[in-house]
């Protein structure tokens, strides 16, 4: 594979390369652990959602912003009021988001589950509300918050490879995100197979486009922006901060939503910006994401474009573009569309953190940042 071959070369990439490239085979295996215990989460996430009055999608930078992509899954199937808020808010904050007369159901999302905020988290919870049911979707099983949960929860392990070994999440993100999404639709998971088939070949997809990523980071942005919308704007959220933490701040980035740009944030394109677009599949958006475009043609000066999507076509001015159905033949649904819009942009992050001459499996040099937070303290 031309990756590893670089990789090889590199040799302070291995571990962020392999788990990039593994996700697909990951998702599948995902699935299919969730399917063979299906009976059991269907039981707790379906009664227990029944007797809540909201849900909550909780975790800590990346893991956060998997509830923002999630959102709209949980909320449609149960036709309730799901939440993303991050723990980093919540531990400051607990009165501002948890009611005493609350039933709550609270979905906490975590690679290592070690990291200060989120145990404190389920305990507030149970604390500040009436009463609290938890999903914990994490990558390890030894965290505190697997081993720690009481009998109000249901703890769902990805797979071993899940639990990434560099800093940055790659696999880990993706992973749980497609078990958030697959256990807040758990009775549709029989049917969901087709779907997961399909989102394997265009992660598959994705990935053989390595090499044309790689010419595209080698480009001399020093700024880059990504933009996504609904689901995608998670998605968004979590390629910017990929970058910067790849890029060891070396690339300064910034996300928001197709429409939101155009309300300030736009200012911060010059010559040297490179401009990602996370495109939706979803017919009515897109005519938004579409019109964003064309001002951008009209009056803006980015160093570079690039478009990441299902099926993109033809977009005046861009310079460059991912297809993810490369036989264009396919509609993906559309939750399951965030999940595969990552893979691009964690290549396009990793490159470019070797084209600065820094290790991606631990590219902060002065430690500002490492896998697991540190440093936090827990107040009473």
């Amino acid at each position: 594979m031309w990756s590893e071959k670089l990789i090889k070369s590199d040799g302070n990439a291995a571990h962020t390369n392999a788990e990039i490239f593994h996700q697909p085979k990951l998702w599948k295996k995902i699935w299919k652990k969730i399917y063979d215990n299906k009976d059991e989460i269907k039981e707790f996430v379906n009664s227990g959602i029944e007797q809540s009055d909201n849900i909550v999608l909780t975790g800590a930078g990346t893991s956060a912003y998997i509830g923002i992509a999630v959102q709209r899954s949980f909320r449609n199937k149960f036709n309730k009021i799901a939440e993303p808020i991050s723990t980093t808010h919540i531990v400051s904050h607990p009165t501002d988001f948890f009611l005493k007369n609350q039933n709550l159901f609270l979905v906490s999302f975590a690679r290592s589950g070690n990291s200060p905020e989120s145990s404190a988290v389920v305990k507030l919870a149970d604390n500040h509300t009436k009463n609290c049911k938890h999903l914990i979707i994490t990558c390890n099983p030894e965290g505190d918050l697997a081993k720690n949960h009481k009998e109000n929860g249901y703890v769902f392990t990805l797979p071993p490879e899940a639990n990434d070994k560099s800093l940055a999440m790659t696999s880990s993100y993706s992973g749980m995100m497609i078990a958030g999404i697959l256990i807040s639709r758990i009775d549709e998971i029989e049917a969901l197979e087709s779907e997961v088939d399909k989102l394997v070949t265009y992660g598959n997809n994705a990935l053989s486009q390595a090499e044309y990523i790689y010419s595209i980071s080698a480009q001399p942005f020093t700024r880059a922006i990504f933009l996504g919308s609904g689901a995608l704007y998670g998605v968004a959220k979590e390629a910017q901060l990929k970058m910067q933490e790849l890029t060891d701040g070396m690339v300064i980035c910034k996300h928001d939503s197709f429409l939101g740009l155009r309300h300030g944030p736009k200012a911060v394109i010059d010559e040297n910006t490179l401009v990602v677009y996370h495109l939706s599949n979803n017919p009515y958006a897109s005519r938004y994401e579409l019109d964003l475009l064309q001002t951008m043609k009209d009056n803006s000066c980015p160093m570079g474009q690039l478009a990441i999507g299902e099926h993109i076509g033809e977009i005046e001015n861009m310079d460059w573009k991912i297809e993810l159905d490369c036989e264009l033949s396919h509609t993906i649904d559309k939750d399951l569309l965030s999940v595969a819009s990552i893979l691009p942009a964690q290549l396009l992050a990793m490159y470019k953190s070797i084209h600065l001459g820094l290790k991606p499996d631990n590219p902060s040099r002065n430690g500002a940042i490492s896998r697991v937070v540190q440093g936090v303290n827990i107040y009473n």
